[in-house]
């Protein structure tokens, strides 16, 4: 069966896959791997296992994880499979030689949309410059027409990088059958992944890097983030923190008799942006230069008081909080408390009614990989390949499913089209060239990366 990329972009792209929600559109990627030869997993977020995760809450429970599936698709190509249909997912080859293993990741999931910022229907794919959804009438089934574009929720974050996955796996085998593509004795195991939740901590990808759900090893991972086609091999980590203040409420006639907690919060909101200001300067890491805010700290939401008329006495503010390369969560929090006590002691009401500054949600710890690592190397020489320029790998001042991988031992790239200006914006759109492109310098990256790890 032909590989129809467009069509299987623009099918995922309808799926509103948000948070919770992914087991459909898990179901539509499982049914294509099928059909195209691959053998199929299928996993769901277990909750016993990420309790104990450092990225997620404790009391976790099924109802918070249920409809989270993930699932994978196998090839076993050159000898580990003859290039047909999947093998049988076994550890070596028939000669004894390990198989290397290379997952091509991408994530389900996708973040809400509204429909009023948009100027069409999210969960509608628009093609523009070009016919919309139907024969491309270009240079084949896959549409690389100069200037053609989609657009949709997750056409960048990322479901046209899955697309480009199985494009490239399939690709890869296509290639070992008509003999475009040399694989070593040993062959190559493509894994291509369609995870759920990684907007909100990696759900699919922190279960499956704790409890793996294939009978194999895995050696590397490319996870197909938009990076305009560029490597990424550190990412930076995130603390999130709730805040809250407590202060004595008045009538707003005699505000004097009350305990503001607004300007509380902008002495701690201002001692943070100054911590901010001195990480930007003291926490260093050569990927991160290009920046003007490396480790970026944001106060995304704020609720405060009760009535107009009535001085403001409880807030409640939640901070997300840059973690570089190299440092942990528990050492930027212990920072910012400290930097928060400071605040503390100079006002001799927060002194009596100390504010709390507590974690929320999930953490994410930040990941970085050997900027020589055969994966990464193998996708610069994938680039090459195909005609596209070499680049230098850079960091990514987000957090991305690649760091589950790089925790339990397994190097993980971030490389895919689209960029990441694109993600969560309205009227998201992806360059249907690029999709290509990604494709064609994964595949080429997935025989290279084969080649080098039998020599």
């Amino acid at each position: 069966m032909e590989f129809d990329m467009r069509a299987f972009a623009a099918t995922l792209c309808r799926h509103r896959s948000t948070a919770g929600e992914e087991a459909p559109a898990a179901a539509f990627v499982a049914e294509r791997l099928a059909d195209l030869g691959f053998e199929t997993y299928a996993w769901d977020a277990d909750p016993a296992v990420l309790a104990d995760h450092p990225s997620f809450p404790d009391d976790l429970d099924a109802a918070a994880v249920e409809g989270r599936r993930s699932v994978a698709g196998v090839l076993e190509l050159g000898d580990a499979g003859d290039g047909d249909d999947a093998g049988d997912a076994v550890g070596e080859n028939g000669g004894g030689d390990p198989v290397p293993t290379l997952v091509l990741n991408g994530h389900l999931d996708v973040v809400p949309a509204e429909p009023s910022e948009w100027s069409s229907d999210p969960f509608e794919p628009v093609w523009r410059d070009g016919a919309d959804g139907g024969p491309d009438g270009g240079t084949g089934a896959d549409g690389d027409k100069s200037g053609e574009t989609l657009t949709a929720r997750g056409a960048a974050d990322m479901k046209c990088g899955l697309a480009a996955c199985v494009g490239a796996a399939v690709a890869v085998r296509e290639g070992v059958a008509d003999g475009s593509i040399d694989l070593p004795p040993s062959g190559l195991r493509l894994v291509v992944e369609a995870v759920a939740g990684e907007e909100d901590g990696g759900y699919g990808a922190a279960t499956a890097a704790l409890a793996n759900p294939y009978p194999f090893e895995r050696d590397a991972a490319i996870v197909a983030e938009p990076t305009e086609l560029r490597p990424v091999v550190a990412c930076e980590g995130s603390l999130m923190a709730r805040l809250e203040i407590d202060g004595r409420s008045a009538h707003a006639a005699t505000r004097w008799r009350g305990e503001d907690v607004l300007p509380r919060f902008e002495a701690i909101r201002e001692a943070f942006m100054e911590l901010e200001a001195e990480r930007s300067e003291s926490v260093e890491h050569p990927l991160y230069g290009e920046f003007p805010v490396p480790w970026p700290v944001v106060c995304g939401r704020v609720e405060a008081g009760s009535w107009a008329s009535t001085v403001p006495a409880t807030l409640d503010a939640e901070f997300r909080i840059g973690v570089a390369p190299g440092e942990t969560v528990d050492e930027v929090e212990a920072a910012f408390r400290e930097r928060l006590e400071r605040v503390v002691a100079d006002d001799p009401w927060l002194r009596d009614h100390p504010p709390r500054f507590e974690r929320f949600s999930v953490q994410f710890e930040p990941a970085e990989i050997a900027v020589d690592e055969p994966v990464v190397e193998a996708i610069r020489a994938g680039l090459v390949a195909t005609g596209l320029p070499d680049v230098e790998p850079r960091g990514a001042t987000y957090g991305a499913d690649s760091r589950h991988f790089v925790a339990a031992g397994i190097p993980a790239v971030l490389f895919g089209p689209g960029t990441i200006d694109e993600a969560h914006y309205p009227d998201e759109t992806i360059a249907w060239r690029e999709v290509v492109r990604a494709r064609d310098a994964i595949a080429a990256a997935a025989a290279r990366f084969a080649n080098d790890y039998a020599a």
